[in-house]
């Protein structure tokens, strides 16, 4: 009888770790895999100044960028286009904004800035000069999905 006691014993102890290992197994198998959530992108800042056709020239007076909550400020930039250069970005910062002031002397003056993400324009805006006072236009761009 004891025999017969410890066998059944044995049955049911083996059954408990074929049943366990099953629902592990599932378990496992169905887990999102999270390694590949954030990609790296190429990130380029782009401010560009179109002094119109009056006679006056235009001047940036700041170009600011931020990428997640690391701010760079760049006064006085000379010239009539300011770039950042590329640079890699995860998209785990998330958001990523461009701001830019500037004196345009005509009123068809144009201050437009631009997020440039692996190659191609993901955000611009454009805003018209208004006689020689300073504008300002900013973008922003969040790789999260909403």
């Amino acid at each position: 009888m004891k025999q017969f006691y410890k066998s059944k014993s044995l049955l049911r102890l083996s059954f408990l770790f074929a049943v366990l290992f099953s629902v592990i197994s599932v378990v496992n198998s169905c887990k999102d895999d999270d390694d590949d959530e954030f990609t790296d992108h190429i990130v380029q800042f782009e401010a560009k100044i179109n002094n119109g056709t009056g006679t006056g020239t235009g001047a940036f007076k700041a170009v600011v960028t931020q990428v997640g909550t690391a701010q760079a400020t760049t006064f006085n930039p000379t010239g009539f286009t300011w770039t950042s250069g590329e640079q890699f970005i995860s998209s785990s910062q998330s958001q990523l904004n461009l701001s830019a002031n500037a004196i345009l002397p005509n009123t068809d003056s144009k201050l437009t800035v631009n997020i440039w993400i692996d190659g191609e324009i993901a955000k611009t805006m454009t805003v018209n000069g208004n006689g020689s006072n300073v504008v300002s236009v900013a973008v922003t761009h969040s790789f999260l999905e909403l």
